[in-house]
């Protein structure tokens, strides 16, 4: 067994996006959401992502820009550490050590160098009972700081940071949790309550959901289960206080917003609504409908005039497995509701939204629609097969296969052929043959018998369509079958039925043998690929690993070991097995032909593992450490139940990519640029051209970068000094200076003697040269139009005295000025 070595796991995507309201910048060009333990900047003009604020070493929970540096960003974390960024050159300025798990991030402008943080109660063993602390955060040229002047503003707050709102530029806070509205104002040091009841008379649920403060009035919005709006006024006195309602969401209210003039309320729910309340105006609203999923946050920018938007789709149950496009090479998966997304691995990006189930999605808790729920690509990606279900009870139970053909011109996936009533009960997996001959699709349900489908001839006209039809039936004594698999070149079918696996010949469909070693029902089933084609390998619910050998048909090894995802690698014969327990995922790589893994890593994650899939390489790696010789052809990518997109890199291909971007630069103090690119090619090919045949010992030496110059160049200009200031460093920094050659003076007066020595010599073949010169001057006139001036000797001699005058002193008088 090979223990892991220069394997390490990467965050390479995913992440959910959704767990607390995005943030824009001041000046509307950056857009920041919390992913994972990361913060993603993202561009307001291009949606391209930019970079990531990496730091963080556990889920970041919360964002906030800071109120005293619009070009900075705070950031907390369940790490127990507040983070200090530079959002826009993706600098860590400062790391807070706090000490406990943080949930929540607030500042206010009236409260400098002081956050307010969400901890959760010590008492609370739940975690559903937080208490909002101030923390000053000392001032210190260290980088990491511990800040423990913690002082508690309120306990018993609701978990959900979205109840929490500052007021009036931090004069107040108010607080939700459950029925009941808490005001704290920081100069009284004093708490105002205000109660609902749980129902009203109608039966309306009153709990609260949301909050938020006018900016500049004495208001307070509060969304609540029922779909209602109050507005809370003069709530500074507990028994005059006031509300209005205004109601148009039929479920509960996600989140509420006001505009920063506070001209306008934004509110969002499960309905795909973004309502757009005017302040003052009663009931007048408008609507932005069809935003494609439920509205979890909405944020707004300084000005008003962006609006973000946060939705849940973005955390959806992924039903289908990890699959690759063998076309376009993106990974698919569920999407929105009734769609699969195409997502980029390379470019970390969202492509498109493939529409299988064709429908209008209603946003309404409780409603059963269509899912889709398998998926399935051919080996050259000309098909795409797809179920789509909807209801949980067989009674209720609706479903059907689709049949989708890539489209040339379009450039997409059309629908070919919809069967309606493919089986008579849910459909449990299936799978493509892997022939590129012959297109097969195999389907498996609960009703007993697995069917094969493949194009035939249409049986009113007799003439081959590309539609698709069944072409057999089969099923093993009234067994429900489980899963469906094809070996590499397509001979054979491997069905399993509950606790035995049938091998079928899709040729002629006859049942070739049986497979019953193992108790517990099958729950994954593949055939070795390569050159261990002739096995197959299956788990069970039992924690058990079988291997078969087909030529014998029978047992070739078995382990113990829970398995909760089984992956075989197309381009190789190495399967990839993830195992859960105690807490954490294990990751075993083998050979079917040998019983040992060939190399295994322990903890990948904290989580579940969800799905995984192995993506092939555009170029081998050709990795010489046998420990990573599994990742040469292919890279393994899963899925965790967070929505974390993990996958494994080695040392090579980090050294590759490294060696890649190195070849884009000449020069480490030449900074690449858009230009550089575009012309370092051409310039690289003139160098060539222009390069002599005699040595390169003979060229003149360029002179060294200045390190002034590339730390001008190299550092922000927000952070740099005024321009006055850097005005004389800049000029001394370009001047040549001669102090190393003035060290010695005897070399200096050789250096002298030999000038004039030099000097008398030209004198001398000067006077003799005159006479040829002329005679050549007066030919060339007679036979050029134009003749070009020419500096005399004595001119010469006056321009090589001044280029040899030391000028250094020029240096000292601009530093002396003010």
């Amino acid at each position: 067994m090979v223990e892991q070595s220069e394997v390490r796991v990467v965050r390479c995507g995913g992440s959910k996006i959704n767990l607390r309201p995005p943030i824009i910048s001041t000046d509307s060009r950056f857009v920041l959401c919390a992913s994972g333990d990361s913060v993603k900047v993202y561009s307001t003009r291009t949606e391209e992502w930019l970079h990531s604020l990496q730091g963080h070493t556990n889920q970041v929970t919360g964002i906030t820009l800071n109120p005293a540096n619009h070009l900075q960003v705070y950031s907390c974390s369940a790490d127990g550490t507040v983070k200090l960024w530079d959002f826009i050159d993706g600098i860590l300025i400062k790391t807070f050590i706090i000490g406990y798990p943080l949930f929540a991030i607030y500042v206010s402008e009236k409260h400098d160098g002081i956050v307010f943080l969400h901890i959760a109660m010590d008492t609370d063993s739940k975690n559903e009972c937080f208490q909002l602390v101030a923390v000053h955060l000392p001032k210190s040229a260290e980088q990491e700081v511990e800040a423990k002047e913690l002082s508690a503003v309120s306990s018993r707050i609701s978990p959900n940071p979205s109840c929490t709102a500052f007021g009036r530029e931090g004069q107040y806070i108010a607080f939700a949790r459950h029925l009941q509205l808490n005001v704290y104002f920081f100069r009284k040091q004093k708490t105002y309550s205000f109660s609902l009841k749980a129902t009203d008379k109608k039966g309306a649920k009153n709990a609260f959901t949301c909050i938020a403060c006018h900016p500049a009035d004495d208001c307070i919005a509060t969304g609540h289960e029922d779909g209602k709006i109050r507005l809370w006024r003069n709530f500074i006195h507990t028994k005059e206080y006031t509300y209005s309602t205004q109601h148009w969401h039929h479920n509960a209210v996600n989140t509420v917003c006001f505009t920063p003039e506070g001209t306008n309320l934004l509110s969002g729910g499960i309905e795909s609504v973004l309502v757009q309340w005017q302040y003052g105006a009663g009931n007048r609203k408008e609507f932005l409908p069809r935003l494609g999923g439920s509205i979890l946050h909405v944020s707004t920018s300084s000005d008003g005039q962006l609006f973000c938007t946060s939705h849940s789709d973005n955390r959806d149950a992924v039903l289908t497995d990890l699959m690759i496009d063998p076309r376009s090479k993106a990974l698919v998966l569920n999407g929105k509701p009734g769609h699969l997304q195409f997502y980029s691995l390379l470019r970390d990006k969202h492509l498109y939204n493939l529409d299988i189930v064709q429908q209008e999605y209603i946003y309404e808790a409780g409603l059963d629609q269509f899912e889709v729920v398998k998926a399935a690509f051919d080996i050259k990606g000309y098909w795409l097969a797809t179920v789509e279900e909807r209801g949980q009870k067989s009674s209720d139970l609706e479903f059907s296969l689709k049949l989708w053909a890539y489209d040339e011109r379009t450039q997409s996936f059309v629908l070919n052929t919809t069967i309606t009533a493919a089986h008579t009960d849910r459909i449990m997996s299936m799978c493509f043959s892997s022939s590129e001959e012959t297109t097969m699709l195999v389907t498996t349900a609960e009703d007993g018998q697995f069917k094969a489908w493949c194009q035939g001839a249409d049986a009113d006209t007799q003439q081959d369509q590309n539609f698709w039809s069944c072409d057999f039936v089969g099923s093993y004594h009234n067994l429900k079958p489980t899963n469906c698999s094809f070996s590499a070149d397509s001979s054979l079918l491997a069905v399993s039925f509950q606790e035995v696996i049938t091998i079928w010949s899709p040729d002629t469909w006859e049942l070739l043998t049986t497979l019953c070693q193992p108790p517990g029902v099958v729950r994954d089933l593949c055939f070795g690929q390569l050159s261990c084609s002739k096995y197959l390998i299956a788990t069970t619910t039992r924690n058990l690993l079988c291997c078969w050998n087909l030529l014998t048909c029978a047992l070739e090894w078995s382990t113990s070991v829970e398995v909760s995802k089984l992956q075989p690698d197309p381009l190789s014969e190495n399967v990839a097995a993830f195992s859960y327990q105690s807490k954490h995922t294990d990751l075993f790589v083998f050979k079917p032909n040998e019983p040992r893994p060939l190399f295994t890593h322990k903890n990948v994650c904290s989580e579940k593992m969800h799905r995984a899939v192995f993506v092939p390489r555009e170029e081998p790696l050709n990795n010489c450490d046998e420990s990573s010789q599994w990742l040469n052809r292919s890279q393994l990518y899963f899925l965790t139940q967070n929505m974390d997109l993990l996958t494994f890199s080695t040392a090579t291909e980090e050294d590759r990519m490294l060696s890649s971007s190195k070849r884009l630069v000449i020069d480490d103090s030449v900074a690449v640029t858009p230009f550089y690119l575009l012309l370092g090619k051409h310039r690289q090919q003139q160098q060539k051209l222009n390069t002599p045949s005699h040595p390169a010992a003979d060229k003149p030496q360029q002179p060294q970068g200045s390190v002034t110059i590339t730390e001008l160049l190299h550092t922000p200009a927000h952070v740099l000094p005024a321009a006055s200031v850097l005005c004389s460093m800049f000029v001394s920094s370009l001047l040549i200076s001669n102090t190393g050659v003035r060290q010695d003076p005897l070399r200096e007066m050789e250096s002298s003697e030999q000038e004039m020595n030099s000097e008398k010599e030209e004198e001398h073949s000067e006077e003799e040269m005159e006479a040829c010169d002329s005679q050549q001057e007066l030919r060339a006139q007679g036979s050029v139009d134009e003749v070009t001036p020419k500096l005399s000797k004595a001119q010469e001699r006056e321009l090589k005295r001044v280029r040899k005058t030391d000028f250094s002193w020029m240096a000292g008088l601009i530093d002396s000025k003010p």
